[in-house]
């Protein structure tokens, strides 16, 4: 039978109160793709969402003795990830330069995605307002619920809606420019 992450993590948190340091590994093994994805998603820079993991880890590891439950661990280490990177996204300039050693070999794509559409959708939620970046990350990378969502981002479920839904319509509306009112 498999291991769902909240018994791991709760094993892990349970040998790291008796001391057991290298359970802290194991926990980070655990979260560290998506505290590196809610940060990737917001900076759009490896290495800055690299730095902004270290920190939220480190975080994690400063605050051990505050986390009660594997469901708080489960619910601090996104909340901690996506306010690092708003941190962060916050001090970036707002048109970083990029150098050609900056930019990827181009790979082969799946023929079944479109890497135009990818990449301009990836730029309209780019220029979303923080906050709503915030949400749609959470809500359609993350896949999280709404509650989830509110709770990260200490704010009512009924803002979380409001923001989706403005969101989506920003979304919806950059969409039918770029394509030339084709998307409905």
């Amino acid at each position: 039978m498999a291991t769902s992450t909240l018994d791991r993590c709760g094993e892990a948190l349970g040998r790291l109160a008796k001391g057991d340091v290298s359970a802290f590994e194991e926990i980070v093994k655990e979260h560290q793709s998506m505290v590196f994805s809610v940060a990737y998603h917001f900076l759009h820079d490896r290495s800055l969402a690299d730095e902004a993991a270290q920190d939220v880890f480190l975080r994690l590891y400063q605050n051990l003795a505050s986390i009660v439950s594997p469901q708080h661990l489960v619910f601090w280490l996104p909340k901690v990830a996506c306010r690092r990177a708003l941190d962060m996204a916050r001090k970036l300039p707002k048109t970083p330069p990029v150098g050609l050693q900056d930019i990827a070999e181009p790979s082969a794509e799946s023929p079944d995605t479109d890497p135009l559409l990818s990449e301009g959708l990836r730029r309209m939620v780019a220029s979303l307002p923080k906050d709503a970046r915030a949400v749609i990350i959470l809500r359609y990378q993350e896949e999280l619920e709404l509650a989830e969502i509110a709770r990260i981002l200490d704010v009512p479920v009924n803002t979380v809606k409001s923001r989706l839904e403005r969101a989506l319509g920003v979304l919806r509306e950059k969409l039918n420019r770029w394509t030339g009112g084709v998307a409905r």
